[in-house]
């Protein structure tokens, strides 16, 4: 069983980091993309950032171009979103993605970030 594992989340002041980290487990599958999304409360899901796994290009929401910078490691499986200057309404629950037969057909568990003011 495939398996997105998300971990990082936490509570943080306006202007600090966090770097979240997302490990696929489980037999080993092919992945075209591997993002990270947001869902504040009361607001639709939105994209964060992406990075194209055999390339490693990237993407990023123009709310997080020069906070936020992804980054994967092919030998661990595993994608990273570094956070940095976050602001309050950078709160959310983060969740990692994957592109394994469709677009982002594979989600993980979400984790929780809250930057206090």
């Amino acid at each position: 069983q495939v398996q997105l594992v998300g971990s990082g989340g936490g509570l943080v002041q306006a202007g600090g980091s966090l770097r979240l980290s997302c490990a696929a487990s489980g037999r080993t599958f092919s992945k075209n993309y591997m993002g990270w999304f947001r869902q504040a409360p009361g607001k639709e899901r939105e994209f964060v950032a992406a990075i194209r796994w055999s390339t490693g290009s990237i993407s990023y929401a123009d709310s997080v171009k020069g906070r936020f910078t992804i980054s994967r490691d092919t030998a661990k499986n595993t994608v990273y979103l570094q956070m940095n200057s976050l602001k309050p309404e950078d709160t959310a629950v983060y969740y990692c993605a994957a592109s394994v037969t469709s677009i982002y057909d594979l989600w993980g568990q979400g984790t929780q970030v809250t930057v206090s003011s």
